[in-house]
């Protein structure tokens, strides 16, 4: 009874209902669109990780997310000792990896360098790779300036087999080849030969990573765990040590887009407090009535209290809407760009965008319930 008496108070002023359900839907909203890229960024994540064949990555100390741009620090004498004692492991397969991430002025012009030595099997780092256009790298280019470009910066970039690539103003890069992976990783990338990036950038012993290969990939965490005994200056990490670190990264992101959001849900609550409070200075003797004729001042908290809840979570209904919109604009343009949606609306998210207005509806219609329940039936009578 007091939900449908709660309804149709609301139905009884229309704008100013619909006005205050739009300002609590765009906080909403907003909060869905901010929440879902980090949900977004959790599932590229675990596919992008699950699409990279190596059982273990070494990086130099512990492995965080700074370690993907910083500059290589990793010694290459590692990758031969490795490799020497690697029987011991159980390890079959040393790999070293460079990263260089060259910026520009917009996503499109920006792009991430991977250098691997031409003699290794790409395959065997990278899930389902496939060369769909001219050649991949091989052991004839271990000093060419060559590059082999994944199939979506070729898109964005309009660039195909035979066009040159710049690396930076001293180096340009021939494109052999465009490639694309299962896992996607190589398809936002530009491999070159390991020598050809080291020279390059000016650096010649050290690379990013080493990827291992084991004889018993189902061992990679006892494996680690021993090597990381034997070589304390190195971090070594399977590819679920890999994403709990990558998943605590997008916590804290998580937290300052929260931060953000908390600005437009503040908002929506006083805004929702302003509309109820008027409603009950503008039913003042409509409620001494309601008392006079027997009814206890907790109906009318109760009433109160339920318009502002439901006020909240019709608004919320409508910002989950205008987030999944949001949503599908924000991953066109990250296709445009990078070629992976960023953002994704989740069950997970979806609750707790409701969750989050409902506890706005109460907390803003505490102070109008309160007052509307300490009216004297005398005063509101007098009123008119």
């Amino acid at each position: 009874m007091i939900w449908s008496l709660a309804l149709q108070s609301l139905r009884l002023r229309p704008l100013r209902t619909f006005l205050t359900a739009l300002g609590i839907a765009v906080a909403v909203g907003s909060t869905v669109i901010f929440l879902s890229l980090g949900e977004g960024l959790r599932q590229v994540f675990a596919q992008e990780i699950g699409g990279i064949g190596p059982d273990i990555q070494v990086s130099y100390g512990p492995f965080d997310t700074t370690a993907l741009t910083a500059v290589p620090a990793l010694p290459l004498r590692f990758a031969r000792e490795l490799a020497a004692d690697g029987a011991r492991y159980g390890v079959v397969r040393v790999t070293p990896i460079m990263l260089y991430a060259r910026g520009g002025f917009s996503p499109g012009s920006s792009f991430l360098f991977q250098g691997l030595p031409p003699t290794v099997d790409v395959k065997d780092i990278y899930f389902d790779y496939e060369v769909v256009q001219g050649r991949g790298l091989g052991q004839g280019d271990a000093a060419a300036r060559v590059a082999v470009v994944g199939e979506q910066v070729a898109e964005r970039n309009s660039v195909g087999v035979g066009d040159t690539l710049r690396l930076n103003p001293e180096n340009s890069l021939e494109i052999v080849g465009v490639a694309r992976s299962g896992g996607g990783l190589v398809d936002n990338a530009v491999l070159v030969p390991l020598g050809s990036l080291q020279r390059a950038i000016g650096i010649r012993d050290r690379v990013s990573f080493l990827a291992l290969d084991l004889a018993e990939p189902a061992r990679a965490a006892e494996v680690a765990e021993t090597l990381s005994e034997a070589f304390p200056k190195l971090g070594f990490q399977t590819q679920e040590q890999v994403l709990r670190v990558l998943e605590r990264g997008v916590r804290v992101s998580d937290v300052v887009r929260l931060g953000i959001s908390a600005i437009a849900l503040i908002v929506g609550a006083i805004a929702v407090a302003n509309t109820v409070l008027m409603s009950v200075f503008e039913r003042t003797r409509e409620f001494g009535v309601i008392r006079a004729v027997g009814a206890k001042p907790r109906f009318l908290f109760g009433l109160v209290l339920s318009e502002s809840v439901l006020l909240s979570l019709v608004g919320a209904a409508f910002g989950v809407v205008i987030g999944r919109l949001g949503i599908v604009a924000v991953n066109r343009i990250a296709q445009d760009l990078i070629g992976l949606p960023v953002a994704a609306l989740t069950l997970r998210l979806g609750l707790f965008a409701v969750a989050i207005a409902f506890l706005m509806g109460v907390l803003s219609g505490l102070l109008p319930a309160a007052r509307a329940a300490r009216i004297p039936i005398a005063v509101a009578m007098s009123r008119e």
